[in-house]
Order: C-alpha cells, then sequence, then structure tokens
C-alpha cells in the first residue's frame, strides 16, 4: 500500500544564497510512502487511525526536519526527510521529491526540485 501527500508546503531557510537563508521561501515536498505490508493489513482490516499511518504524524516530522537544521542543498533536504521517515515510521520505501517553487535562476522556470528514493 502506497500513501502519496503532495504539495505539503513549508517555510525554511535552505539555500547556498545569503537572502535565502535569512528570509527563507517556500518548499513543497511531495511524499509517497509504502507501508509494511503489516500495517497496511492492519489498517485496512480494522479502519481505525491507531492501526494506520497518521497523516498528521508525517506532516510534524517533515516541519521538524526543515525547522531544525538549514541546508544548503536540495538534495541533502530530501536524503535527510527520507532517512528520517524510514527510520521513524513503518515504511518499506520513501520517495521525497523537494521543489523550490521561487528559485532565481537567468531564465525562468516552475520550479528546482530534487528527488530522492530509498527503501529499507
Amino acid at each position: 500500500m502506497t500513501i502519496e501527500l503532495y504539495g505539503l508546503e513549508l517555510h525554511g531557510f535552505h539555500g547556498v544564497l545569503e537572502e535565502e537563508r535569512e528570509q527563507g521561501q517556500r518548499f513543497l515536498v511531495d511524499l509517497e510512502l509504502e507501508l509494511e505490508t503489516d500495517t497496511a493489513a492492519r489498517a485496512a482490516a480494522s479502519d481505525r487511525i491507531e492501526d494506520a499511518l497518521d497523516y498528521r504524524d508525517v506532516v510534524q516530522a517533515v516541519q521538524q526536519v526543515s525547522d531544525e537544521r538549514a541546508y544548503y542543498l536540495l538534495e541533502a533536504f530530501a536524503g535527510a526527510l527520507a532517512d528520517m521517515l524510514l527510520e521513524r515510521f513503518p515504511l518499506t520505501r520513501a520517495r521525497v521529491r523537494v521543489r523550490k517553487p521561487d528559485v532565481v535562476l537567468e531564465a525562468p522556470v516552475e520550479h528546482a526540485a530534487v528527488v530522492v528514493d530509498r527503501r529499507r
């Protein structure tokens, strides 16, 4: 079973430029989380939040990683999120995409993004 959470909006102080680290900016986080088989089966059979992966806990954990440290690179931020998710929750896989929608480059782009896909 895969849980998808897309477009989680964070305000973070990640980036290489001094103004990014001082003023902060928006980041959008997309998650694909594969549950361990036992957890998925239990949640589907019981229909109880106590047996499931609570999305509120996932969002809080992602916000905590973002708030605890300012990362220079999207690669490091996305990797830290994937590692934390696999450590903290009953998952077999965490695919994390971090998008930086307000990135300033010479040519306009919709966003810059990094995808990290980790398995246990």
